[in-house]
């Protein structure tokens, strides 16, 4: 039994077309989806319908809950976070159908699976909080911890835009990796597929070049900032984006 590990697509079809394209041939037999399947990008309802015409199991990421609390929290955020930021939110809502945005709403914040004999949680950030990065270089003793929260055998996750597995405590963290918006300098799509096979499992991490010209000139398309193609350009979160042209504006 295979699985493909997907998360944090954020509204880049391009990407999660390659991402499943490659998937398929890889004989994947099911889908897992850790949530934020739209901001940033330029395509948040065809992301959600394209997920789920391929019958991904999924669930809500912090940023999917975010954007459906928009028009309530509109005018505290307007206050309190980044111009651009607050514009993704609210290009986001507004570019979502009634369908798709009830569709989100339905989803829970994680599930709990079983595979093989083998225990799963799929969380968006970690077994404590949604918004909580899981990283390469999370320490130990906090793995541990998350651990004995879950009391699963697999924890899936996402978030941080990082991959990586790693075993703690009994229980195998498997980061996913974003789909449509790496944060570590890389571009590619990144996924993960999971095996199952005579009791045991075993993780496989792809990167995957895909249409960044599509995705790029699709932002540019709808009026987003420039920053949101940067960002699919370098392969980096917004914070570095900003703050490389603030150093390129500085030396003109």
């Amino acid at each position: 039994m295979k699985i493909a590990l997907v998360g944090d697509v954020h509204a880049n079809l391009p990407a999660l077309e390659s991402v499943l394209e490659h998937a398929r041939q890889q004989e994947v037999e099911a889908i897992w989806n850790i949530g934020d399947f739209v901001g940033y990008g330029p395509f948040p309802d065809e992301v959600i319908k394209r997920l789920r015409k391929s019958g991904a199991v999924s669930i809500a990421g912090n940023y999917d809950l975010k954007v459906l609390r928009f028009p309530k929290k509109k005018k505290k955020w307007r206050k309190s976070k980044m111009p651009r930021k607050w514009l993704a939110f609210k290009w986001a809502y507004e570019n979502l159908s009634k369908k798709s945005r009830k569709y989100l709403r339905s989803l829970p914040r994680e599930r709990r699976l079983e595979q093989d004999g083998k225990s799963v949680l799929l969380t968006h950030g970690s077994p404590a909080s949604n918004e909580e990065p899981l990283t390469p270089d999370t320490p130990e003793e906090r793995l541990v911890e998350l651990a004995e929260i879950a009391q699963a055998d697999i924890i899936v996750c996402g978030h941080s835009h990082k991959a990586f597995t790693h075993r703690a405590a009994g229980a195998t963290f498997i980061n996913t990796g974003s789909v449509g918006r790496p944060d570590d300098g890389d571009p590619r799509a990144a996924y993960a597929i999971l095996a199952f096979d005579a009791g045991g499992f075993a993780v496989e991490h792809f990167r995957l070049e895909y249409d960044i010209d599509r995705a790029v000139a699709a932002v540019r398309e709808a009026g987003l900032p420039e920053a949101f193609a940067q960002m699919l350009i370098a392969g980096v979160d917004l914070v570095t984006i900003l703050e490389r042209q603030s150093v390129e504006d500085r030396s003109q």
